[in-house]
């Protein structure tokens, strides 16, 4: 039993739309909307990020779209008295920005949707990466595989660079994790990240999901921020905020735990009626005293955060 945590359980010879069971236990969430103002008016801002200083400031980089589209741009949003307004620099054509650090440089991440030329009429996508001193100064050296999202990087202590990845299809079915690790970013290329190991066990072929953001723990090993996702009968997605433990020295990683879901949030628009019930992890910031901010896009339409008790603090003392 997790404590004060919800726990995923899923009961065998169950429809797959209610096959989760919580502990009575679950975690206290207490969310407020965040308020963006962007250089258009009439566009959405979610799949954010957690905010990181870069610059001298304090940012959250968020996907800026139209309602009624699915072609987006990375936002850079800097602190303003409660608010996130949007800085003026060359746009980033891309979807669900994601950030870290490694080697003292910023690296930033999105999805780029481009045509399919194997399959006219339809779109393709893969992760892009820049990196450089702060928000003003980034530059393109990496891409990933085509039809692979959810890449996630940490640095870890003894300088390598730990890889989580999301193969689909064969190899990975509807959407799986990955892992391996590299000893410098130049190492990173489409070709790599499809030698990675599969975490076995935390996805049923049902459902699908991905690492969000990986922090590395006072203990040596790296705390996930992730999600699980899943289809009901009608077609409508169904998408949790989870987090789970992985130990670099062994390979070995926990069972995933369910630390937020889309009633835990406040109200609000949706992109299409089946996202309703969609929360999109993007980041956790570690407050200390057992308390975590936790950072979604909701519904595919707003960006939200939530006061949380710590997912990571119990894997420090183990």
């Amino acid at each position: 039993k997790w404590s004060k945590t919800q726990t995923l359980r899923r009961r065998k010879g169950t429809p797959i739309v209610s096959c989760y069971e919580f502990n009575e236990d679950k975690i206290q969430v207490n969310s407020s909307k965040l308020k963006f103002s962007v250089k258009q008016t009439e566009k959405d801002v979610y799949n954010i990020t957690a905010p990181f200083a870069a610059d001298g400031k304090t940012w959250i980089a968020g996907r800026v779209e139209d309602r009624d589209s699915e072609y987006s741009r990375i936002g850079f949003f800097e602190e303003r008295d409660g608010e996130w307004v949007e800085a003026d620099r060359e746009e980033f054509c891309l979807q669900d920005p994601f950030v870290t650090r490694i080697g003292g440089k910023l690296v930033l991440g999105g999805v780029e949707v481009f045509d399919d030329r194997e399959n006219p009429g339809h779109l393709n996508y893969r992760t892009v990466f820049y990196s450089g001193n702060g928000v003003l100064d980034l530059s393109r050296f990496a891409v990933g595989p085509d039809r692979m999202k959810d890449i996630r990087l940490c640095e870890l202590e003894d300088g390598r660079i730990l890889v989580f990845t999301r193969p689909q299809g064969e190899t990975g079915g509807r959407g799986t994790i990955g892992f391996r690790f590299l000893d410098n970013l130049e190492e990173l290329n489409a070709e790599c990240l499809q030698e990675a190991e599969l975490l076995e066990h935390q996805f049923i072929p049902e459902e699908w999901g991905g690492a969000n953001e990986l922090h590395r723990l006072a203990c040596g090993k790296v705390g996930v921020l992730s999600h699980i996702a899943r289809f009901d009968e009608k077609g409508s997605r169904h998408y949790y905020s989870t987090v789970f433990c992985f130990d670099p020295e062994t390979g070995k990683y926990s069972p995933m735990k369910l630390i937020a879901e889309r009633k835990d949030f406040q109200p609000g628009p949706c992109k299409r009626p089946d996202l309703e019930d969609v929360i999109f992890s993007g980041g956790i910031v570690r407050l200390g005293g057992g308390k975590a901010e936790l950072y979604c896009g909701v519904s595919d339409a707003e960006g939200q955060k939530a006061l949380i008790d710590d997912p990571f603090d119990e894997y420090e003392n183990k």
